[in-house]
């Protein structure tokens, strides 16, 4: 029998920020309150997640730029890895490099392929000030690195070159009238 909520169930479904949004490309602050607000954030950013039906959301996806995210995602055995990270940091992202389907909240309907490492190791802090250390591997390994790129202002699509990037950002720009800015403008 479970003793605790489901995490969200509480939360307020907020608006997610799509790609060229301000927020989205610059690094967020550290949490320094560690009281009820952060705890009502974490908790919509799960409700929020899940309707968007996600495994992974960033606070500033939803305006907030502060370091905190959530996740609900598989690894590649399938093992449900639960739980959010408050003032994440990338502590390591190693084992061999695979380039693989990404998407994001941000960019709904758009995936393209991305390098990441098949292994990552993220510390940080819970809702309440403890210290915690997430490794996770394969496509939970994905999540940990592309939240902890979206808390740096970076979005997945920043880490893609040539055609690869071009073609993803030609899909946003139709699908969602979406630019990274002027430097990254395609011609139609």
């Amino acid at each position: 029998m479970r003793n605790r909520p489901i995490p969200g169930s509480s939360g307020i479904i907020r608006t997610v920020s799509t790609l060229g949004d301000p927020v989205l490309h610059r690094a967020c602050e550290d949490v320094t309150d560690f009281g009820p607000s952060l705890a009502r954030l974490v908790e919509d950013m799960f409700a929020t997640m899940y309707a968007a039906r996600g495994v992974g959301l960033a606070a500033n996806q939803i305006g907030v730029p502060l370091r905190v995210f959530v996740y609900d995602c598989p690894d590649d055995d399938d093992v449900r890895h639960l739980g959010h990270v408050v003032n994440p940091r990338l502590v390591e992202a190693d084992g061999i490099t695979v380039r693989g389907p990404e998407g994001c909240l941000s960019l709904p309907g758009i995936e393209a392929g991305t390098q990441r490492f098949d292994r990552a190791v993220v510390r940080g802090r819970t809702v309440t000030g403890d210290e915690v250390e997430i490794t996770g591997t394969g496509w939970f390994a994905r999540c940990l690195q592309h939240e902890c790129d979206h808390l740096d202002g970076t979005v997945y699509t920043d880490r893609l070159t040539g055609l690869r990037r071009a073609r993803a950002l030609r899909k946003a720009r139709r699908a969602h009238g979406a630019t990274e800015g002027p430097r990254d403008r395609i011609a139609p």
